[in-house]
Protein backbone atom coordinates (compact mmCIF):
# COMPACT_ATOMS: atom_id res chain seq x y z
CA UNK A 1 0.00 0.00 0.00
CA UNK A 2 1.30 3.77 -1.32
CA UNK A 3 1.53 6.37 1.77
CA UNK A 4 0.39 8.98 -0.56
CA UNK A 5 -3.31 8.88 -1.96
CA UNK A 6 -2.39 10.10 -5.29
CA UNK A 7 -0.06 6.69 -5.37
CA UNK A 8 -3.05 4.22 -5.37
CA UNK A 9 -3.99 4.74 -8.37
CA UNK A 10 -0.42 4.13 -9.78
CA UNK A 11 -0.07 1.13 -7.78
CA UNK A 12 -3.72 -0.42 -9.35
CA UNK A 13 -2.77 0.32 -12.69
CA UNK A 14 0.71 -1.41 -12.15
CA UNK A 15 -1.17 -4.02 -10.73
CA UNK A 16 -3.38 -4.75 -14.02
CA UNK A 17 -0.12 -4.20 -15.87
CA UNK A 18 0.76 -7.45 -14.25
CA UNK A 19 -2.11 -9.41 -14.29
CA UNK A 20 -1.39 -12.90 -16.25
CA UNK A 21 -3.24 -13.37 -19.05
CA UNK A 22 -4.86 -9.79 -20.00
CA UNK A 23 -7.25 -10.43 -17.17
CA UNK A 24 -8.01 -7.12 -15.07
CA UNK A 25 -8.17 -7.52 -11.26
CA UNK A 26 -11.60 -7.06 -9.49
CA UNK A 27 -12.03 -3.91 -8.42
CA UNK A 28 -13.89 -3.66 -4.91
CA UNK A 29 -16.44 -1.12 -4.58
CA UNK A 30 -14.74 0.96 -2.12
CA UNK A 31 -11.92 1.92 -4.79
CA UNK A 32 -14.21 4.69 -6.32
CA UNK A 33 -14.66 6.21 -3.11
CA UNK A 34 -11.04 5.93 -2.11
CA UNK A 35 -10.54 7.57 -5.55
CA UNK A 36 -12.66 10.55 -4.27
CA UNK A 37 -11.15 10.64 -1.11
CA UNK A 38 -7.54 10.89 -3.03
CA UNK A 39 -9.34 13.86 -4.91
CA UNK A 40 -10.20 15.38 -2.12
CA UNK A 41 -7.14 14.66 -0.55
CA UNK A 42 -5.17 16.29 -3.63
CA UNK A 43 -7.14 19.29 -3.59
CA UNK A 44 -7.11 19.76 0.34
CA UNK A 45 -2.82 19.31 -0.54
CA UNK A 46 -3.43 21.99 -3.73
CA UNK A 47 -4.79 24.62 -1.35
CA UNK A 48 -2.23 24.04 1.28
CA UNK A 49 0.55 24.70 -0.98
CA UNK A 50 -1.47 27.61 -2.71
CA UNK A 51 -1.52 29.21 0.64
CA UNK A 52 2.03 28.44 1.41
CA UNK A 53 3.08 29.78 -1.74
CA UNK A 54 1.41 33.09 -0.86
CA UNK A 55 2.91 32.98 2.41
CA UNK A 56 6.17 32.80 1.00
CA UNK A 57 5.36 35.61 -1.48
CA UNK A 58 4.01 38.29 1.76
CA UNK A 59 7.09 37.07 3.85
CA UNK A 60 8.92 38.03 0.33
CA UNK A 61 7.74 41.25 0.43
CA UNK A 62 7.72 42.05 4.13
CA UNK A 63 11.28 41.11 3.75
CA UNK A 64 12.05 43.43 1.51
CA UNK A 65 10.23 45.83 3.24
CA UNK A 66 11.95 45.43 6.20
CA UNK A 67 15.51 45.33 4.13
CA UNK A 68 14.56 48.89 2.43
CA UNK A 69 13.85 50.17 6.10
CA UNK A 70 17.20 48.73 7.56
CA UNK A 71 19.10 50.57 4.72
CA UNK A 72 17.06 53.46 5.67
CA UNK A 73 17.57 53.44 9.14
CA UNK A 74 21.41 52.56 8.17
CA UNK A 75 21.72 55.78 6.48
CA UNK A 76 19.71 57.64 9.20
CA UNK A 77 22.50 56.61 11.79
CA UNK A 78 25.13 56.94 9.38
CA UNK A 79 24.03 60.61 9.14
CA UNK A 80 22.95 60.86 13.27
CA UNK A 81 26.94 59.61 13.62
CA UNK A 82 28.23 62.58 11.69
CA UNK A 83 26.62 64.87 13.29
CA UNK A 84 27.19 64.02 16.34
CA UNK A 85 30.77 63.84 15.24
CA UNK A 86 30.77 67.47 14.32
CA UNK A 87 29.07 68.57 17.24
CA UNK A 88 31.86 67.04 19.19
CA UNK A 89 34.63 68.73 17.20
CA UNK A 90 32.37 71.97 17.96
CA UNK A 91 31.93 71.25 21.27
CA UNK A 92 36.07 70.52 21.72
CA UNK A 93 36.68 73.95 19.63
CA UNK A 94 34.02 76.33 22.19
CA UNK A 95 36.07 74.66 25.14
CA UNK A 96 39.32 75.24 23.67
CA UNK A 97 38.08 78.85 23.11
CA UNK A 98 36.60 79.06 26.55
CA UNK A 99 39.56 78.03 27.85
CA UNK A 100 41.49 80.81 25.84
CA UNK A 101 39.22 83.28 26.84
CA UNK A 102 39.44 82.55 30.95
CA UNK A 103 43.40 82.60 30.17
CA UNK A 104 42.84 85.73 28.61
CA UNK A 105 40.70 87.05 31.31
CA UNK A 106 43.30 85.89 34.09
CA UNK A 107 46.23 87.81 32.16
CA UNK A 108 44.12 91.15 31.71
CA UNK A 109 42.92 90.97 35.60
CA UNK A 110 46.61 90.71 36.45
CA UNK A 111 47.10 93.37 34.23
CA UNK A 112 44.69 95.20 35.89
CA UNK A 113 45.95 94.37 39.25
CA UNK A 114 49.56 95.56 38.48
CA UNK A 115 47.82 98.76 36.71
CA UNK A 116 46.03 99.57 40.64
CA UNK A 117 48.95 98.31 42.47
CA UNK A 118 50.94 101.40 40.52
CA UNK A 119 48.50 103.91 40.98
CA UNK A 120 48.07 103.08 44.86
CA UNK A 121 51.77 103.71 44.81
CA UNK A 122 51.58 107.12 42.82
CA UNK A 123 49.06 108.58 45.77
CA UNK A 124 51.19 107.72 48.71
Amino acid sequence: MSNFPWESGVSRQTAADEAPDGEQPQQSPAEPAALAVSADEFAALEERIRRAVELVKQERLLRVAAEARVTGLEARVSQVETEAQTQTLSTQQLENDLRALRSERDQVRQRVDRLLKQLDALEL
